[in-house]
């Protein structure tokens, strides 16, 4: 080959290599589109509505999905008006209380409800989704009528296999329950690392919100910063070229931290990430977590 052909091909290999378009970011990726997750009783520092909602906005996060414990029940309609006074969207609220629900109608709320699929423990699959939809029907009756998503949240087990909470969710559409859907939580899908293309695929057209976490082998530990495993850089990949512009969330949940701390240090990681992901490398070092070191769980 001649030394312009060689120049020639040099020439276009950088062309082509120029011309394919960059890896683009959705814009569910985007700070004020998070929703934070596990932040209410899992904050060391205990704060209260104005607090959190102050600490949020200071963060730049702008969606708050709300836990909760029996302590934090007089407290519920004070962190409504935080949220609104901070421009804080109350996004979902976790499992069911009346007086939240109550307060959702007088204060024109639509928050997605965030419900754990347990296992019926039937004999037969067939069974078992049958009885756990027909369980769950007086729960989709309400949040139907409060203009609400249900989502079925995996939380191990049975009702944590993405088979299963797809087949759950196809028998309530099919009884009209169109609101219907999953809410997938990485800290509870490390068994899907490997085949977590496939199965972002089977619950995507049911995909409610999907909260990210640091992701290791054999849940070790099982709640990690993002940007400091192994394996959440090809997953967000994967849920990147899957097309879903759903809901993001970004998770606390370690209560010996201060939730500010953690929640700061998630956002750096989810950073360095995005930059990975744009240019291989250009994200530099792995960002070192400022908040104190966690036990694995």
């Amino acid at each position: 080959m001649t030394r312009a052909a060689i120049l020639l091909l040099g020439k276009l290999f950088v062309l082509a290599a120029t011309s394919c378009p960059a890896f683009e970011l959705p814009a569910n990726l985007g700070r004020d589109k998070l929703v934070a997750w596990c932040v209410v009783p899992f904050d060391a520092r205990k704060r209260g509505p104005a607090e959190r909602a102050a600490m949020l906005t200071e963060l730049g996060l702008k969606r708050c999905a709300y836990d909760w414990r029996a302590r934090h029940v007089a407290e519920f309609e004070e962190e409504i008006l935080q949220y609104e006074k901070h421009g804080i969207e109350y996004f979902a609220f976790w499992g069911r209380h009346e007086e939240a629900f109550r307060l959702f109608r007088k204060h024109n709320l639509h928050p997605q409800i965030w419900y754990s699929l347990t296992s019926p423990g039937k004999p037969s699959q067939s069974a078992n989704v049958a009885a756990a939809a027909a369980s769950l029907v007086p729960l989709a009756e309400e949040t139907a009528e409060l203009g609400c998503k249900l989502g079925l949240y995996n939380h191990g087990g049975w009702g944590g296999e993405p088979a299963n909470l797809v087949s759950v969710c196809q028998a309530l559409h099919e009884l009209g329950h169109k609101q219907v859907g999953i809410v997938y939580n990485w800290h509870h899908g490390h068994d899907h690392i490997s085949d977590w293309p496939s199965v972002l695929k089977l619950m995507q057209p049911y995909l409610h919100c999907l909260n990210l976490n640091g992701m290791n082998p054999g849940a070790k530990p099982k709640i990690l910063n993002l940007g400091q495993g192994r394996h959440e850089l090809s997953m967000l990949r994967a849920v990147i070229e899957s097309g879903y512009r759903g809901p993001i969330g970004i998770i606390d949940h370690q209560s010996h931290l201060d939730t500010k701390e953690v929640l700061r240090d998630n956002l750096a990681g989810l950073l360095w990430l995005q930059k990975e992901l744009t240019s291989p490398g250009s994200g530099g070092l792995r960002p070192i977590p400022s908040a104190s070191k966690g036990e694995p769980r």
